[in-house]
């Protein structure tokens, strides 16, 4: 049976459009999603929107609209995005289709058939901005914020549903405990324990004071909480309640991908939420960090919002992916600025991967006809090469592995960097002048072998260009059907084939204003 492999992005409110935050989740997914569908897995991949809630509410009546219209105008956003940025999602949930509200209602009935649900009154602050229930203590540490950077929060007292999360602060902490790699990365998880070692009280999961959401059950002048709402679009995308031979197959999730600031709503009230409700647990929460942009906070006060649609239309889709997972590794907070992209342009791709390609490519049509060449026997220098491409191929998957992004396209750039000191060293010119022909095709060969390789380990991340770059190497096939295990063993390349040097793949960019 084919290996089922299930991912998924948050989803994503409504209440404004796509910025850099949102494409670094999905892109991050997608890569991940295209690497398991390379190693031959079955994948599930999943994005969205979170349509419901006051602060969806407020916006819509504050653009003068109703609030599924503002739903359904700035959800096209996010789908055209994901088209621009070539993302592979296998689903879109939207937390307003009828499917999610039956499945909403199903494990809140299973909930408060446990008895984990009970009536009461709420009385305490509400962070309006992030739909989340503030502590005193927490509402202490927001006024200790700067006035700028404090969310608005609201004092609210009304009846309220309960979900006994203070019954799950042991089985938490023991869950943590026996799956080490259920949070990561682990300065996460540590923040997670302290956090539910702390205490945990019951979770107020409805709201009276509003009505744009999903009802209670039974009592429809309850709204359901929005992240209780929001977090269950993980259980509909994957069949519950109505499809459960979906659902069997597909769930548990293998690994959600958030924002650490959603940490702990992945963390600690959705894995209560299903240990009440009787159904597995994800194997896996990765949070990453956020983005600064030159060295400043985004903030459209600041006028220094990234859109990324005008980063695509500037640069390229495959640049975008390229910067955002080589720049910072995953996990950490990291600097947007045009300079950076650029200085990523002329050093990596236009200067490594660029290069790399038009040197190989242009030798084989001045010396070799356009053909890949025979080689002859492999001397020392080039099973050097053989044995770093090779490895950079293991040291690649055990990296996407552990969501290591960065950390993969380091391996994969110095093996780029090797191969370019491989042709001065070589020197493939001198060789042709001295005729000594059998060793020059066999640097020619070795050459296009190790990019067939590198081909296929860059295409999660730049799938557009990657195809390039294969056509031009003489395949005729799809990448997308292209599985890793090839780039694991050496030798693979179609001698005889006719290459096609193309045009340059990445130009260099001045720095401009």
């Amino acid at each position: 049976m084919t290996k089922r492999f299930y991912v998924t992005t948050p989803i994503y409110y409504v209440n404004d459009v796509p910025h850099i935050g949102h494409a670094y989740t999905t892109i991050a997914a997608d890569v991940i999603a295209r690497h398991h569908r390379q190693l031959g897995e079955d994948v599930f991949f999943l994005t969205g929107t979170d349509e419901h809630g006051q602060k969806i509410g407020r916006t819509a009546q504050e653009s003068g609209e109703k609030p599924i219209e503002l739903a359904n105008r700035v959800v096209l956003r996010f789908k055209d995005l994901w088209e621009k940025l070539g993302i592979t999602n296998d689903d879109f949930i939207r937390t307003t289709e009828d499917r999610h509200k039956k499945a909403v209602w199903e494990i809140f009935k299973k909930i408060r058939d446990k008895g984990d649900i009970y009536l009461g009154v709420y009385e305490g602050w509400y962070d309006v901005r992030n739909e989340a229930f503030i502590t005193d203590s927490q509402y202490e540490e927001y006024m200790e914020l700067p006035e700028s950077a404090r969310p608005p929060l609201e004092r609210l007292r009304e009846e309220s549903y309960f979900f006994r999360l203070s019954n799950y602060q042991q089985p938490l902490l023991e869950y943590y405990k026996a799956h080490p790699e259920f949070i990561r990365p682990i300065n996460r998880r540590k923040e997670v324990i302290s956090f539910v070692e702390g205490g945990l009280r019951d979770l107020s999961i409805s709201r009276t004071t509003f009505s744009w959401g999903i009802p209670v059950p039974e009592d429809s002048k309850h709204i359901i909480y929005v992240w209780f709402d929001a977090l269950t679009n993980y259980l509909t995308a994957a069949g519950f309640p109505d499809d459960m031979e979906k659902f069997g197959n597909t769930w548990p999730a293998d690994l959600h991908l958030v924002g650490k600031d959603i940490l702990r709503f992945h963390t600690v009230y959705w894995p209560a939420f299903l240990m009440s409700a009787g159904l597995p647990l994800p194997h896996q929460v990765f949070a990453h960090g956020w983005w600064t942009v030159d060295g400043e906070k985004m903030s459209k006060s600041l006028g220094n919002v990234v859109d990324p649609y005008r980063v695509v239309d500037e640069f390229g889709e495959d640049i975008f992916r390229y910067f955002l997972l080589r720049e910072i590794p995953f996990g950490q907070d990291g600097d947007f600025s045009r300079g950076a992209i650029i200085g990523r342009i002329n050093a990596d791709l236009a200067n490594g991967l660029g290069n790399l390609l038009s040197r190989t490519l242009g030798m084989i049509e001045k010396y070799a006809e356009s053909r890949i060449p025979f080689p002859g026997g492999l001397e020392s220098s080039d099973e050097e090469i053989k044995s770093g491409t090779l490895n950079t191929s293991k040291q690649v998957a055990l990296s996407l592995g552990e969501i290591a992004y960065n950390k993969a396209l380091v391996a994969i750039w110095d093996l780029i960097s090797l191969l370019n000191k491989y042709i001065d060293e070589s020197a493939p010119w001198v060789l042709w002048k001295k005729g000594s022909i059998d060793r020059l095709n066999t640097v020619l060969w070795v050459l296009v072998e190790s990019l067939r390789i590198i081909t296929i380990l860059i295409y999660p991340f730049i799938p557009k260009s990657a195809q390039k770059i294969w056509e031009r190497l003489g395949f005729r096939s799809s990448l997308e059907d292209e599985r890793f295990q090839a780039a694991l063993v050496w030798g693979k390349i179609q001698t005889g084939s006719r290459i096609d040097r193309g045009t340059v793949l990445f130009s260099r960019c001045e720095v401009k204003p």
